[in-house]
């Protein structure tokens, strides 16, 4: 092999891009300060666009074909090279392929959360989260904006910057949409769309991409908001909450049946639920007696009297009960629903006192002495 053959083996003759990453962006075209061959074979794919830079302009732009690299089809790297006729010669100059297909799944989200003022909860706090697909349209004014020098750039290196666009038109139309939080759900395509087109306007004459998919796939609300709606959802499904209590009440009479020795918090159930049941009774008594040419039964109750002799107070697992009088304390203590160190207080006392030191109430808990031995024979 001759010398001129040598030299002629480290001329770029072929240049092209194959891309198996589907993330990258642009790429840039190894030289390795060899020189292009004159009358080299440009390869530019579909999904591909091919940019020539010389003396750090900005040069020709190659869609998709193939080409052989001459003056005729480098109009502007002939005019910076100087080639008014024509060229024979290597030359150098860099070439960067910009991928134009689209990447997908790409995530957006808010940092943080995007205060609201709603009509039904008043100021509360955003948060949404979606994807969207990123193409570059305009090579130029992406190698110009965004590249730089860089060999090759990465949808990660984009996506922050998108990422904070999207998350600011967000909150913008969120703010002017003037959408209840309730109703947000149902105006999901319809707050995409705006987003999509106002982040694309914002992007698309600045760094030459464009955002063909952008969809909002959650907006949340904050979890105590939506305990309070899940509590207020149960209530709704209750329905009548009276039946609900009896219902309640009933179930649980069992269950205080078959455990008499349950301490103060039992005493506490068992005289709540003794107290409520027997209020309910009396109710279904009061209706049961009345006569049928009685009037009708109206939602209006009388004011019960005042009551009469010594209201006791209990205090059970932190929690006051009461006003009881000394007769239902009696009929609790004879049931053991009342414990002697059970704490009470009526307005004559300073202080709470267990139940069994109280001289009121001390004789509830006296035990019954045995009964004498028989007779012997």
């Amino acid at each position: 092999m001759g010398l001129f053959d040598k030299l002629r083996g480290e001329f770029v003759d072929i240049i092209e891009w194959i891309d198996d990453t589907r993330q990258t962006i642009v790429w840039r075209f190894p030289r390795y300060q060899n020189e292009i061959k004159n009358g080299a074979a440009l390869i530019v794919r579909p999904g591909q666009v091919a940019v020539f830079i010389c003396r750090g302009q900005l040069a020709d732009v190659f869609e998709p074909g193939n080409y052989a690299l001459t003056t005729g089809n480098m109009p502007i790297l002939s005019t910076i090279m100087g080639w008014s006729h024509g060229f024979n010669s290597p030359f150098r100059s860099e070439v960067y392929f910009v991928s134009t297909r689209q990447i997908t799944d790409l995530k957006w989200g808010t940092a943080n959360p995007i205060m609201f003022r709603d009509a039904d909860f008043g100021p509360i706090r955003l948060r949404a989260f979606g994807t969207y697909s990123l193409k570059a349209t305009d090579a130029r004014a992406l190698l110009k904006e965004l590249v730089g020098t860089d060999g090759i750039v990465e949808a990660d290196e984009i996506t922050a910057l998108l990422r904070s666009l999207i998350a600011t038109a967000f909150a913008e139309i969120l703010g002017t949409a003037k959408i209840a939080a309730l109703d947000l759900a149902a105006n999901y395509q319809k707050l995409s769309d705006t987003l999509r087109q106002t982040v694309a306007e914002r992007i698309d004459d600045e760094y030459g991409l464009a955002i063909p998919q952008l969809s909002i796939v959650n907006i949340s609300l904050p979890e105590e908001v939506e305990k309070a709606l899940d509590t207020r959802s149960s209530m709704g499904v209750l329905g009548d909450m009276g039946r609900y209590q009896q219902y309640q009440y009933a179930n649980a009479i069992p269950l205080a049946a078959g455990n008499p020795s349950g301490g103060a918090a039992a005493a506490g159930m068992g005289l709540g639920m003794g107290f409520a049941m027997a209020g309910q009774m009396g109710n279904l008594a009061n209706q049961a007696h009345v006569p049928p040419t009685a009037a009708p039964v109206t939602a209006a109750v009388a004011t019960p009297p005042l009551p009469t002799g010594v209201q006791w107070h209990l205090a059970i697992n932190g929690a006051t009960h009461g006003p009881y009088t000394t007769q239902q304390l009696a009929d609790a203590a004879g049931r053991r629903e009342l414990a002697p160190s059970t704490l009470v207080w009526n307005a004559g006392q300073p202080d709470w006192l267990p139940a069994s030191s109280v001289p009121a109430l001390a004789g509830m808990f006296a035990v019954a002495p045995p009964p004498p031995p028989p007779p012997r024979a």
